[in-house]
């Protein structure tokens, strides 16, 4: 990797800014396009005349091609170069944004979709990689904090400018809000940015191993969305379900005997970081699954207009923006246990409170308790989590650890709209039908806060603070920006660790 101190950019100094902006901006398209959709579903739904399960496969052909992809296109840009992987990652995306823009039927959206997610992990892992090997060493953690404030911003802005879109015009210009962006990164990152390489990565890209987890959670996806319309015994839903396991079963063993994997099965010896990564997948999946839902009852149920639904969650973001980096410096003094035991339960709480959301559709009484507490809930969990999976691998591995986490986070979102669901009785045209939704909706939100608390439990039996609170690793505390997506991961390094 090229040395940062070959480089010269310190943060003060002007190409530093111009490189902190470009990553910035490239991160932020990823995140606000993860943030608009949603409030987009329902005119999505309305427009194109299809049920829910075609409204979850908008949102999951996205997350299939980013999880699945996310580890190896970390690995192309260490080998081939970050800046070349993260400008194609942004062409890509712009480009797919177009297709999603412009799609005449559903069926195009969703491919279009899939091509966005294939964007989206060329150029997420880039972001972080960028600034850590271009920056020296000792400005580089206040380039990656001012990288994940900023970034909070973007997302905030993004459901805000989404919902007007959507009200003012159409859905189909949220996909246009991307384009400008694009076009800023690409003059930014093709005039400032240095290009850098792991010198070390001289192996075979795992292409095979993306494949492998790629091909079976798009079989599993597809079983678990399509198997309540269509039936469990439908050949097509046992096929997917059983071709996706044994895909999956394959990749880790794939895993256990390649060369160069992209994912070290190794870590996972250790029971803190198995431990964290099973707390995250319980609380993300059940965050990812009830913030799916959400705008479409605020809409169909409660009246609430696109725009209106697209601000209904910003006191969320401030007070991650607040308090994520209190929460890192407490955890960093007494250890992260106690936050990511009480953390998911005052999620949990937090999303039991959606069941006020009903018909009346009051801000003050009915969503903004909920939200409230989510947020807290949400800066005391995210910041210890993230330090926590990091110290519990070796060093070497820290940028895989924390890839991987983001990765189980994407997973279990992922599962979980496929899912929650048709658990809660939604399926088919209920969307459509305010009351048959709004029930569904209190169980998913009964159901999503139980599986909260059901992760700070497990945090209770499983989480141990380290004999000596870590020293510089936390300290930063700057990963707060994927809060309504998935932990943040410092993913700058994650094709570095080779098993």
């Amino acid at each position: 990797m090229t040395d940062p101190r070959e480089t010269g950019l310190r943060y003060a100094s002007g190409p530093g800014r111009w490189v902190l902006a470009a990553t910035v901006l490239g991160s932020a398209i990823a995140g606000i396009d993860a943030t608009v959709v949603g409030i987009a579903l329902p005119a999505i739904g309305r427009d194109f005349h299809t049920g829910l399960a075609t409204l979850q496969w908008v949102v999951t052909a996205y997350t299939l091609m980013l999880a699945g992809l996310l580890l190896v296109a970390g690995a192309l840009g260490d080998r081939y170069g970050r800046r070349r992987v993260f400008l194609i990652g942004v062409v890509w995306f712009a480009v797919a944004s177009v297709l999603c823009g412009i799609a005449p039927n559903a069926a195009v959206l969703i491919a279009a979709r899939a091509l966005q997610g294939i964007g989206a992990a060329l150029l997420t892992p880039g972001s972080l990689a960028i600034l850590e090997a271009s920056f020296v060493p000792e400005d580089r953690g206040r380039a990656i904090g001012a990288w994940s404030g900023l970034g909070g911003v973007a997302m905030a802005i993004g459901p805000f400018l989404g919902g007007y879109l959507v009200q003012a015009a159409s859905w189909r210009l949220i996909f246009g809000i991307n384009l400008p962006i694009a076009a800023a990164v690409i003059a930014l990152a093709w005039r400032h940015v240095p290009e850098s390489r792991d010198p070390d990565a001289d192996g075979r890209v795992d292409i095979a191993g993306g494949a492998l987890v790629t091909l079976g959670l798009v079989g599993l996806t597809y079983g678990l969305i399509e198997g309540p319309s269509s039936g469990w015994d439908n050949p097509a839903v046992v096929v997917a379900l059983a071709g996706g396991v044994a895909l999956l079963v394959a990749f880790a063993l794939w895993e256990r005997r390649a060369r160069n994997p992209m994912l070290p099965l190794g870590l996972f010896a250790s029971t803190q970081f198995t431990a964290t990564n099973l707390v995250t997948f319980v609380v993300y999946g059940a965050l990812g699954g009830a913030l799916f839902l959400l705008p479409i009852q605020l809409q169909q149920v409660s009246g609430y207009t696109a725009l209106e639904a697209g601000v209904s969650l910003l006191p969320l973001t401030a007070i991650m923006l607040a308090l994520s980096a209190r929460s890192g410096a407490l955890a960093a003094r007494i250890g992260p246990r106690l936050q990511m035991s009480v953390g998911p339960i005052l999620v949990g709480a937090g999303l039991a409170l959606f069941t006020l959301v009903g018909s009346g559709g009051n801000y003050l009484t009915d969503v903004l308790p909920a939200v409230a507490v989510l947020g807290l809930g949400l800066a005391a969990t995210v910041a210890p989590l993230t330090a926590t999976v990091l110290a519990a691998a070796p060093a070497r591995h820290a940028g895989m650890a924390s890839a991987v986490n983001n990765d189980v986070a994407r997973a279990a979102a992922l599962i979980a709209v496929a899912v929650l669901p048709a658990a809660a009785g939604i399926t088919g045209a209920a969307y459509l039908r305010p009351d048959q939704f709004s029930t569904g909706f209190h169980t998913a939100s009964l159901i999503s806060g139980g599986l909260c608390v059901l992760g700070g439990l497990l945090a209770v039996a499983t989480i141990r603070n380290p004999r000596r609170a870590p020293a510089v690793e936390v300290a930063p505390a700057q990963p707060m920006s994927c809060c309504l997506d998935a932990p943040p991961a410092d993913v700058s390094r994650h094709a570095q660790a080779r098993a």
